[in-house]
């Protein structure tokens, strides 16, 4: 017992080696500095743009955590937008309230604040987002230490100016930056192997909010697997549930003290929401959706009874969607043992052969597991793995590839998110430049000798171009795939990170469904099947997503060789 305490305290003492150990001391790299002091910029000037009733959320948040007592923090329902996260995010936003009543008191009054959005209201809530940014830029500065030095800044740059992160954070309102934080730090740790300080993260991360649980059974099996090893494995077993419990057993035993868990729970699970939310989330039930719209449709055509559903089209608010026509309906059952079915490979993959240079792809599959089947996905969730992937876009030309294909589709479809007119130059050229420079920055990188000083010939990568270069001149960071590359064996229509004419053809579909949606639409039916363009980009999208999700499903099941398990 006394070793394993003596090896949890070890973690705790070298915890600074694991966090930023690889860099000169914990001070964070120029480059890394340079590009988050850039992004904070960009941020500023976005303050007086729209914002979403999330902000009205989250400003009775911080309203309710301030001015009332713990024990009525999941009772109170002064306002429509009642405290729906975790424990530790009500904290959180208890934290960012603090400073309030200094800037306006009528920002943390419960009553006389509802839909208060004065000018220094809006600027200090802001604020707070971009303050808890910080844990982003120190996390992906964390991670970026593990990877070769050329690679950081390419690789943090793809994070930290997500336009994802931008349009949803700093314009639409949400805290998503401190979160993802919170993720990309406990997955560097266990990289590095602070497995017990990388669960004790992971564990607060689904104590200020819940829906990164998808990614729960990836942590467990790999933790149990990994961790809880060796003469004393029992021992490391008990330290590592206890690390996690005491995290779980702070967040929520207050309120296991007033007999309130039925209650936070059912804030936490409204199950009664529906299926889907208002702008269809772009995954497999926002296919199953559209195909019911179309077999209703054609029904009728044939002059079949199909039953009538108000705003079955058109609707759009939660749990009004009018249910299906034709098709079955979804349970949240189903969509749970969906996505638990698609995690099976990976974890069978993870319990044969527990690697941390294989986590992080891991978890990023996880949460596109649980966008593409969970129950009532918001559209913003998609962001909960493409940022993650982003790390995984400097490892190989053929990882830069998925990357760039999954975050266009991914960002494209986080578009209507912003409606109104005036943020509509804003949001395209976020997006456009991102894939632009993501495009530029990641095909001159693979173009050179990059990290293999002794090599002479370039690596010719156009990540527009379907063309291949040899396939031995390149290596996906996935060994078991290298070796069967390096092998011959067959050939793929993705060729080591380049988009191939599929995806290309794809993309360019991009253009022509939004000038549909936002120009021809309006145009030419004015206020008519309102819902239509909406259902138009997130069928689209959806198809992209899937495929994309079908190119990492391949991956964690493909079985490992060999040589990759020595």
């Amino acid at each position: 017992m006394n070793g394993s305490l003596g090896g949890l305290v070890g973690e705790v003492q070298g915890a600074r080696s694991g966090i930023g150990g690889h860099c000169q001391g914990a001070r964070m790299a120029p480059s890394i500095l340079w590009i988050a002091l850039a992004v904070t910029c960009l941020k500023l000037l976005l303050v007086p743009s729209y914002h979403s009733t999330d902000f009205e959320v989250h400003r009775n948040w911080l309203a309710i955590t301030h001015s009332l007592p713990v024990k009525q923090w999941y009772l109170d329902e002064t306002s429509p937008w009642t405290l729906d996260y975790p424990p530790l995010f009500a904290w959180f936003q208890k934290l960012l309230a603090l400073p309030a009543p200094l800037v306006d008191p009528l920002i943390v009054d419960v009553k006389k604040g509802l839909e208060y959005d004065a000018p220094m209201a809006v600027l200090y809530m802001r604020a707070t987002v971009m303050l808890s940014d910080v844990l982003l830029f120190f996390a992906v500065h964390n991670y970026a230490c593990s990877l070769p030095a050329s690679k950081r800044a390419l690789a943090a740059g793809a994070v930290i100016f997500s336009p994802g992160l931008i349009m949803v954070d700093h314009i639409h309102f949400q805290y998503n930056g401190v979160l993802l934080g919170l993720l990309i730090l406990s997955i560097g740790l266990i990289k590095s192997g602070r497995d017990v300080l990388g669960g004790v993260l992971f564990a607060s991360l689904l104590c200020s909010k819940h829906l990164f649980m998808v990614a729960g059974p990836v942590y467990f099996v790999y933790l149990l697997r990994h961790y809880c090893r060796g003469p004393r494995k029992f021992v490391r077993f008990v330290v590592l549930a206890a690390s996690v419990l005491s995290v779980i057993g702070a967040a929520f035993g207050p309120f296991v003290y007033y007999k309130q868990i039925p209650q936070v729970m059912l804030r936490l699970f409204p199950f009664g929401r529906g299926l889907t939310h208002a702008y269809w989330a772009p995954n497999a039930w926002a296919l199953y959706n559209s195909a019911d719209k179309v077999m209703s449709v054609v029904a009728r055509k044939m002059g079949l009874r199909v039953a009538e559903r108000a705003g079955a089209l058109t609707g759009g608010l939660v749990g009004e969607s009018g249910g299906h026509v034709v098709l079955p309906e979804v349970t949240p059952l189903l969509t749970a043992l969906l996505v638990l079915l698609s995690l099976l490979p990976c974890l069978v993959r993870i319990w044969r052969n527990p690697r941390p240079s294989e986590f992080l792809r891991c978890v990023a599959y996880s949460y596109l597991c649980g966008f593409m089947f969970g129950w009532h996905v918001h559209e913003k969730a998609i962001l909960t793995a493409v940022v993650p992937l982003a790390l995984l876009a400097v490892e190989s030309p053929e990882e830069a590839g998925r990357y760039f294909f999954l975050s266009t589709v991914a960002h494209f479809s986080l578009l209507p998110l912003l409606f109104e007119p005036r943020e509509y130059p804003i949001k395209v050229l976020l997006t456009a430049l991102y894939c632009l420079a993501t495009s530029a920055c990641l095909q001159d990188h693979f173009s050179g000798s990059s990290d293999n000083p002794q090599s002479s010939e370039p690596k010719t990568a156009n990540l527009m171009s379907a063309k291949s270069p040899d396939r031995s001149e390149v290596t996906s960071g996935w060994p078991e795939h290298d070796a069967q590359v390096s092998g011959g064996e067959g050939t793929e229509a993705r060729k080591q990170g380049l988009l191939t004419w599929l995806e290309r053809g794809y993309l360019i579909g991009l253009v022509f469904v939004e000038l549909y949606a936002s120009w021809v639409h309006p145009a030419l039916l004015g206020g008519k099947l309102p819902f239509l363009p909406l259902m138009l980009v997130s069928t689209y999208c959806a198809l992209g997503i899937a495929y994309a999700w079908v190119l990492q499903l391949r991956l964690v099941a493909r079985t490992p060789s060999k040589q990759s398990m020595q």
